[in-house]
């Protein structure tokens, strides 16, 4: 609308039925008193007619809640959208403007609420949540954002269909809430004042079953508050916040109305620990998957993700390289901690003879697919499987594309397994201590294993698609605090724990196949065949071994301990087979890393804290798995001590162990070579680990620094 028609409608002389309230307070008969209060008294009278047509009241609230907004936008807003209503949507707002309840600004041509407008609108709303309760009326503001007349009824209807309550108590605890509801006369009712009230009539009547069942999931204003205050850790912009607060109401659910109550309890008292409680019952934690299957027949995703576009089966390097983006990226929402891609060689396997073009697309595949939304503030890994001894050329092309990725990406979300199981690692070792040094992420690991050690349970080779679920952890070092240093004891309390976290595991696996089936993971259910494959399994890990036997139960480090220590292993193993077989699901046990080790620890330390075993330790955090340092690994033989009780204990795990190298940072690339070497002579598996200084600030990494960033000067380093 140009300037001029607006100034037309707005010097418009308009009938309406308010000029004859207005003519009124014009000739009151008041006006022959004159003086200062005569003035104010006419003031406040025009101000009042001016609040008696709800138009110009919405136009308040508009302007209130909107800030400044030009005239053809604050005339859309308060619904005068065709020509015939222009006049009449002027003569409201030269009334708000003659009242300086609205005022102009003429240089940006905006109009805002005044001080004045904003007290007039705040009264408006106080007038009429009185006059309800005068009225004996109330009214609810729910959470389908409505204000609805309060009817009781609606209580004893929740309450018998949420809450599974017999119609006569239902009607009782609602004729208690709705007496205090009038006593306390409150203005703003809502729905989850409501539910407070229900819910405390409830426990006030011992029925806790009930309650649990209404009890409302939410957030606390003060944590979502914090939430938005401090954003240090949320990388990924409103998702993440988004995500963030999704997750702690479904953990909420989780322990409070899935988990049965002794297991919620386990974990919440430390026992035991559950990771990403939010993701629980959605989605699975680990899958092993063969790309070149999900690619060979096109992307099918049925009525979902809508907004992707559906790729057929992908003949040329250009398509290939797009589906498989597509597919990283939709696969890393369908697993909360990894993905674990086969099969990428022979994908490219035609394409050997135009090796530098294959580099450069997956090196922006790998580039693009990183920019997926994370739920945690780890995302979830990706992992490039490649097996030595097949594909060479590709292989080394894969290897090359990911070096290129690490050096322009701060920390990779994609990484590389290494199965050296048919090949020699010394052909690879080079390549794999530079990008090492770039701060890339490799592990090396005879047949199928996770980045984390743990195995891929399923053996069967026809099964393109394994499925880990491997969220808890036990707190060994905690039963072995309550079982009196009695080591028969302590395994038995191991065992007991062990068997309805497998019951609960197994259900949670029922409820992933059922969201899955239902669409909920679409990737799983139309391209793998997710519910018709039994390739699940249940995983277990075990935290502090070594704590528990050799600082809590009291043996010594010595042939007897470590025989102890095997014993706690095989009791785990043969309590997961034993259960497992009854469920009819796969039970594996493993030793990885995990954040309950810190969790743990802590606990532990503020309940046992004068215990002088636990303060012997030398971190805070107990142990998960083993750690070899690389100064030290020229020396060792296949007979030196922590090789062989590794070598022993990962063939006593049928889940894997996590064995990590830990290499200094000064090391150079010569020395990481010969230390990856020797280790894969002498362990199947492990993981390559090296701190690289990166910049908070800039994600600069090219070269080693100490205290500030060369490039920015930044003190903050991740």
């Amino acid at each position: 609308m140009t300037l001029s028609e607006e100034e037309l409608e707005m010097n418009m002389d308009l009938d309406s039925d308010d000029d004859d309230l207005d003519s009124d307070l014009d000739d009151d008969s008041d006006s022959k008193d004159g003086g200062i209060l005569h003035s104010t008294s006419k003031r406040v009278r025009m101000i009042f007619s001016v609040m008696a047509s709800p138009n110009r009241i919405d136009i308040l609230r508009i302007l209130n809640s909107k800030g400044p907004l030009t005239y053809s936008e604050l005339k859309s807003l308060a619904g005068f959208k065709s020509k015939k209503e222009s006049g009449k949507f002027a003569y409201h707002l030269r009334k708000l403007l003659r009242q300086s309840l609205v005022a102009l600004n003429k240089s940006e041509r905006r109009y805002t609420i005044t001080n004045l407008g904003k007290l007039v609108l705040s009264l408006a709303r106080q007038i009429e949540e009185r006059s309800i309760i005068e009225s004996g009326k109330m009214y609810v503001r729910t959470s389908g954002q409505s204000i609805e007349e309060f009817n009781s009824h609606k209580i004893i209807q929740s309450l018998v269909r949420e809450g599974s309550l017999p119609l006569e108590l239902a009607q009782k605890i609602t004729e208690e809430v709705e007496n205090r509801i009038y006593k306390y006369q409150i203005t703003y009712l809502t729905g989850a004042i409501i539910r407070d009230m229900v819910n405390s009539v409830l426990l006030e009547h011992g029925h806790e079953e009930y309650r649990n069942k209404l009890a409302r999931l939410g957030i606390p204003v003060y944590d979502v508050h914090e939430m938005v205050s401090n954003l240090d850790h949320v990388d990924n912009g409103a998702e993440g916040l988004l995500f963030n607060a999704g997750q702690k109401i479904f953990a909420e659910h989780l322990l409070t109305n899935v988990l049965p109550k002794d297991v919620a309890d386990n974990h919440l008292s430390g026992d035991l620990h559950i990771s990403n409680p939010g993701m629980w019952s959605m989605i699975p934690d680990t899958i092993f998957v063969n790309v070149k299957e999900l690619l060979d027949d096109g992307l099918d995703l049925g009525g979902k993700y809508l907004n992707v576009s559906r790729i057929n089966e992908s003949k040329q390097l250009d398509e290939i390289a797009s589906s498989l983006c597509v597919i990283i990226s939709l696969l890393s929402k369908e697993a909360s901690q990894e993905i674990v891609l086969d099969g990428l060689s022979t994908l490219f396997l035609k394409y050997s003879k135009s090796l530098p073009e294959l580099e450069e697309k997956l090196t922006n595949v790998f580039a693009i697919a990183s920019t997926t939304s994370k739920y945690n503030k780890i995302s979830t890994n990706v992992s490039i499987r490649l097996q030595l001894g097949t594909d060479t050329k590709i292989i080394n092309s894969i290897i090359s594309a990911y070096k290129k990725y690490v050096a322009i990406t701060p920390i990779p979300k994609i990484g590389l397994i290494i199965d050296n199981e048919k090949g020699k690692i010394n052909d690879v070792s080079q390549s794999i201590s530079e990008i090492l040094l770039l701060g890339g992420k490799v592990t090396i690991a005879k047949g199928q294993t996770a980045s984390n050690g743990v195995t891929n349970g399923i053996t069967k080779s026809s099964n393109s698609l394994a499925i880990n679920l491997e969220s808890v952890s036990i707190n060994l070092p905690r039963l072995a605090f309550e079982s009196n240093k009695d080591e028969t004891y302590f395994r038995a309390r191991l065992a007991l724990l062990m068997k309805p976290v497998l019951s609960s595991m197994a259900l949670r696996k029922k409820e992933i196949s059922d969201l899955t089936r239902r669409g909920l993971n679409p990737i799983l259910a139309k391209n793998t065949q997710y519910m018709q494959k039994s390739s699940v399994s249940l995983v277990i890990n075990l935290v502090g071994l070594e704590e528990s036997v050799f600082n809590i139960l009291g043996f010594k480090d010595n042939k007897d301990g470590r025989a102890v220590l095997h014993k706690v292993i095989e009791t785990a193993i043969d309590v997961g087979a034993k259960k497992g077989k009854e469920l009819g699901d796969n039970v594996i046990i493993c030793m990885t890393e995990t954040e309950a080790s810190y969790r743990f620890a802590t606990l532990d330390g503020e309940k046992y804290g004068k215990n002088s075993s636990l303060n012997s330790m030398e971190t805070d955090y107990y142990s998960q798995g083993i750690v070899i340092n690389s100064s030290e690994i020229h020396d060792y033989t296949p007979k030196t001590e922590i090789i062989s009780e590794s070598n022993k204990i990962s063939k006593l795990l049928n889940g894997g162990l996590l064995i990590t190298l830990d290499i200094d940072k000064n090391v150079k690339v010569v020395e990481i070579k010969k230390s990856i070497e020797k280790i894969a002579e002498l362990v199947p598996s492990f993981k390559l680990s090296r701190q690289t200084p990166i910049c908070g600030q800039c994600g600069f990494k090219d070269q080693p620094f100490e205290d500030k960033c060369p490039k920015c000067k930044s003190p903050y380093l991740v």
